[in-house]
């Protein structure tokens, strides 16, 4: 089942890098606009300054959250971001850590690796990696070697969530901290109805928001708090369940 989840991931993901999203797939509102991209990334924090700032290839409209927002980097840190995807929160990171920081984006899929890579040229960017990793088994890089992660509704696709948290945990240095957005559920699915294709639009795959703070816990982190909290879709109920978009800081 797990493997079956992240192959289907790994598709589905291909498959929005690649048309640039063309159909809106796993957007937090409908695909009304010529700029919905930008309108969908808008509609969950993004600053449009900002987001004109850096190559607009790498705006795919996904995410639930702008975690990138209260992560509050400084010059010289070393950030890296969970899921990165065409490279959008990696850029705009890069312009806060500066050329003495360095702004490291972990994907497990080819096509999106790709696509990040391609836009760090044409942004020149001298201080972004793109790495293939899978979180929730092991992130490419050291113990104790970073002082931010952030990610962007990407834990909630993996099928072990205290597993991707030991990783972040292991890679922190003291002090070190996680910013996240996630989408949490009021009620859990047992695991013989989930469907595969809600789950790649991280809505299966979510547990109570009792549950992912316990997973966060499990791994070791003890600050934990909520900074935001706010009702996804509207509020209305996918499948029956209500949905819910949160921004959590964790420090290690």
């Amino acid at each position: 089942m797990e493997n079956s989840i992240k192959e289907d991931i790994k598709k589905r993901y291909s498959k929005i890098v690649m048309s640039g999203n063309d159909d809106c797939c796993c957007m937090p509102g409908e695909c009304t606009t010529g700029d919905s991209l930008v309108d969908a990334t808008k509609l969950i924090g993004y600053d449009q300054k900002d987001l004109e700032s850096i190559p607009q290839e790498a705006i795919l409209g996904v995410g639930c959250g702008a975690p990138i927002n209260h992560a509050e980097l400084k010059e010289g840190e070393i950030v890296v971001d969970l899921g990165s995807g065409a490279g959008i929160d990696i850029f705009l990171a890069a312009k806060k850590v500066l050329d003495s920081g360095k702004a490291i984006g972990i994907d497990m899929t080819d096509q999106m690796l790709e696509k990040a890579r391609e836009n760090a040229l044409k942004g020149n960017y001298s201080n972004v990696e793109f790495k293939k990793g899978d979180i929730e088994e092991s992130i490419p890089l050291d113990h104790n070697s970073v002082d931010a992660v952030i990610s962007n509704c990407v834990i909630n696709l993996t099928t072990n969530k205290t597993n991707a948290f030991k990783e972040v945990f292991r890679i922190l240095r003291s002090n070190g901290r996680m910013v996240i957005s996630d989408l949490i559920t009021d009620v859990e699915l047992p695991s013989g109805e989930v469907n595969s294709d809600q789950w790649c639009e991280c809505i299966d795959g979510a547990l109570t928001k009792e549950n992912y703070l316990s997973c966060m816990r499990q791994a070791g982190f003890e600050k934990i708090q909520v900074l935001e909290e706010r009702a996804y879709m509207e509020g209305e109920k996918i499948n029956g369940r209500k949905i819910t978009s949160l921004v959590i800081k964790a420090t290690k």
